[in-house]
């Protein structure tokens, strides 16, 4: 596809289904993960999977990664730099914070890496089929040269603007997700109370003007009583203190997005950083002792 061999670090929940959908659309891949089970979906593929970060660099003409933390990252990107030819192109496809992206992107630079952020949103069932969202933010030249594999990710590929301009986009589409599901848990709980029938509460929001994505998505996780949205409560915490940093950088109060982040402070405290963020809603079924369940829902989105 195009000669170039890509390589990807990162296989979890996320990255595993965006590297799956390159391999799909052909291009040549490489794949590393610590974790070696992860990567062997993506062997059935067709992927070359390397032993090291080191290895994949020396192997392949541009990386894709999707990390947990900035600090992840920063150890992965000091690796790849050992072996990337010059010129080559580091994508980023973790959450990051506008800070780390252009620090980050310094130290690529200085090793002679140019970078695109590309973090997606959208959430994992729509990168399983290749349709997630992509926000990218770095050099125009760069957008173009990656565009196919970029689309061989995502449905709608946004370019944002210059690198850390995906990070501030990301962050707000999360932040309004976060309180889009809380909001979501407090009105199923009306229904719920007001003794209405759950499942045709559901359809009647979701067939109102009060409908929101993650109503139509997580709303039935919550309704399964599954949660299952393959994302955790550290991690809807780490995205909601960018969101608080960028309203402090930017001057702009957020009162639904402190509100939220307390919420899932509570969350964290009582079902620990790994849940499920959907589990958030779970806060007021417990308090109320009444749970959320309709039959007819999915334990995961598909």
């Amino acid at each position: 596809m195009g000669g170039l061999r890509y390589g990807f670090v990162g296989l979890g929940n996320l990255g595993g289904n965006l590297a799956g959908s390159l391999r799909r659309a052909g291009f040549d891949l490489v794949v590393y993960d610590r974790d070696p089970a992860l990567a062997a979906p993506l062997a059935a593929l067709g992927a070359g999977v390397a032993g090291s970060v080191a290895e994949l660099a020396a192997g392949v003409d541009h990386v894709f990664t999707c990390l947990p933390s900035p600090a992840a990252s920063e150890v992965v990107l000091a690796e790849l730099l050992t072996g990337l030819p010059e010129g080559a192109t580091w994508i980023e496809c973790s959450t990051l914070g506008r800070d780390d992206v252009l620090r980050l992107a310094g130290l690529a630079r200085k090793g002679g890496l140019r970078m695109l952020e590309a973090p997606v949103t959208g959430g994992v069932h729509l990168a399983v089929r290749g349709e997630i969202t992509v926000l990218v933010g770095g050099d125009a030249d760069l957008v173009e040269q990656h565009r196919p594999a970029l689309q061989a990710i995502g449905g709608q590929i946004f370019h944002m603007g210059p690198l850390g301009s995906a990070a501030v986009i990301k962050v707000i589409t999360n932040m309004l997700a976060f309180i889009h599901l809380v909001a979501d848990g407090e009105a199923l709980m009306l229904a719920a109370r007001g003794g209405l029938d759950l499942k045709t509460a559901w359809e009647a929001i979701a067939a109102s003007s009060g409908t929101s994505f993650v109503h139509e998505t997580e709303g039935q996780l919550v309704l399964n009583g599954s949660y299952d949205i393959a994302f955790t409560m550290d991690l809807a915490l780490k995205d909601l203190g960018f969101a608080l940093g960028f309203g402090r950088e930017f001057g702009v109060p957020l009162d639904l997005a402190a509100m939220v982040n307390q919420t899932f402070l509570r969350g964290r405290a009582v079902y620990g950083g790994a849940a499920q963020s959907t589990q958030i809603v779970k806060l007021l079924e417990d308090a109320l002792s009444t749970p959320l369940r309709a039959a007819g829902f999915p334990a995961r989105l598909g």
